[in-house]
């Protein structure tokens, strides 16, 4: 890259300015934070304000800085260094590449604290979890297809993984192989980390970040939220629910062409289904601490995943289509779903149809916890229009003020909403409706009656909270009394 035009980019993800070498623990970070991360360039003798005002004897300087990579950063590292001269100043540029022997550590602060990677243009002291992550992708190892030794084939809901293919494939244990949700592991057959995440009966007990958090706000910020629900499926189940979600609080008008009818969202549900994929197939599921989120505003949608950008990875790079697919296991079983049309190709679709429909460019962000994926609205979708269309043009009619009928509702919510009778918890609702099976009562009970919004929990800053309890909603209460009316009828 010509110096000129290296000058005339902001600091980011791979490139920093510093004045001098009078403080180099600074200049030291970057580098283990470039070579951790995508590489990257520090340019030394520009000012803070961009002036270019050289460095002092720049052959000792290069030496100078030479000497203290080299004495103070672990593994080896060894970088590019050349001098420049511009405007008759001489400046010196160091480069290091994406390295193969990461996580590289600064020798003063150890292999547990002075592990940095870049974070937009700040350095971030590594956590144990990104580490290890770090040394996962430098050995070639990828923590989906790592076997969990600890369990047996007995561990997946293989039932609900063949519903789920259908007539696609049969789950043989062949097919399961190949797929590397199952790995022969000491003479047997055990799950994998990506087997798990995607069909295991107790995902959350090994996974217990594994779910999705959804959040309807009113205005812009994250300040008075509307409705939230938390959806804990297994991962292909979760991404319907998510745009169920979404769907709910979006609103839809019919347009009329020459020879048919065209159902149009207020939300770019296409766009949204590759993000929303995005986020499951690539979040680094061996984090703690962070689940998916994603957050509803009026003008917006977020989408939050764990996880930093991989290893040599910039948000130039998945703008113009260059993937690598942190979890194959689950992007294999999304795409032979047909959830995912061919692996690395949903952001550069993303940015396409965004120019396609005249929104505004959709923005990347790394964020502390991983990576924020935000998609504008062409209009301001305020939670009142959202909820009730009257009196806007071209809706197709005034909803219902409880727009979910009961005959959308399940035989098992239907149950779980008759034996429900003020705040009850898990076990005596399932001791109410005669069921024993936790994950049955879960999946086919409980999450559908959360997530249609019928039900509520009464600590919903505690979801997990051993004293949790559940009640009927306004919604579930007019639900409800719909199942009365249409049985007194009867």
């Amino acid at each position: 890259m010509m110096i000129d035009a290296l000058l005339q980019q902001h600091e980011g993800k791979t490139l920093d300015f510093k004045q001098d070498l009078r403080s180099p623990r600074g200049v030291l970070k970057t580098l283990v934070a470039f070579a951790n991360s995508a590489g990257g360039r520090v340019v030394l003798g520009v000012a803070d304000n961009k002036q270019i005002i050289g460095v002092p004897d720049p052959l000792s300087e290069e030496e100078r800085i030479c000497n203290l990579i080299a004495d103070s950063i672990q593994p080896r590292l060894v970088p590019t260094v050349d001098l420049v001269t511009v405007e008759g100043k001489t400046l010196l540029i160091v480069e290091v590449f994406p390295s193969s022997f990461r996580p590289h550590f600064l020798k003063a602060l150890g292999p547990e604290n002075g592990v940095f990677i870049r974070l937009g243009s700040t350095n971030r002291q590594a956590g144990l979890d990104l580490i290890a992550e770090l040394n996962r992708s430098a050995q070639g190892i990828v923590f989906d297809e790592t076997p969990m030794s600890e369990l047996d084939k007995s561990a997946l809901d293989l039932d609900a993984a063949q519903e789920l293919f259908a007539n696609k494939r049969k789950l043989t244990d062949k097919a399961l192989q190949t797929l590397k949700i199952l790995k022969h592991e000491q003479g047997r057959l055990v799950p994998t980390h990506g087997g798990m995440l995607l069909f295991g009966k107790d995902r959350e007990l090994y996974f217990p970040d594994a779910w999705v958090q959804c959040g309807r706000f009113r205005g812009t910020e994250k300040v008075h939220i509307f409705d939230q629900t938390e959806i804990y499926k297994p991962l292909p189940v979760a991404l319907a629910e998510t745009e169920l979600f979404l769907q709910k609080h979006a609103f839809k008008s019919a347009r009329f062409g020459a020879l048919q009818r065209e159902d149009v969202w207020s939300i770019p549900v296409t766009m949204l289904r590759e993000v929303l994929v995005n986020a499951l197939v690539h979040a680094d599921y061996s984090q703690r601490g962070s689940p998916i989120r994603v957050a509803f505003f009026d003008n917006r949608i977020d989408v939050e995943s764990p996880g930093l950008l991989m290893p040599g990875m910039t948000i130039d790079d998945m703008k113009s289509g260059v993937s690598r697919i942190r979890n194959p296991v689950i992007a294999r079983v999304f795409r032979e779903l047909q959830l995912v049309e061919q692996w690395g190709s949903g952001v550069k679709r993303i940015f396409d149809e965004a120019r396609e429909q005249g929104l505004p460019e959709p923005g990347i962000t790394e964020i502390a916890t991983g990576i924020r994926f935000t998609v504008w609205l062409k209009e301001v979708v305020s939670v009142d229009a959202a909820s009730s269309t009257t009196g806007r043009p071209g809706s197709e009619q005034a909803p219902n003020k409880y727009p979910a009928s009961t005959h959308q509702v399940t035989h098992q919510v239907k149950t779980l909403l008759q034996g429900l009778e003020g705040d009850m918890d898990r076990a005596q609702l399932m001791a109410q409706i005669g069921l024993k099976d936790r994950g049955n009562f879960k999946h086919g009970y409980l999450d559908p009656a959360l997530a249609n919004g019928l039900i509520e929990m009464t600590q919903p800053d505690s979801p997990r909270s051993p004293t949790q309890t559940y009640r009927l909603t306004t919604r579930g209460k007019a639900v409800l009394a719909e199942f009365t009316q249409a049985k007194i009828k009867e």
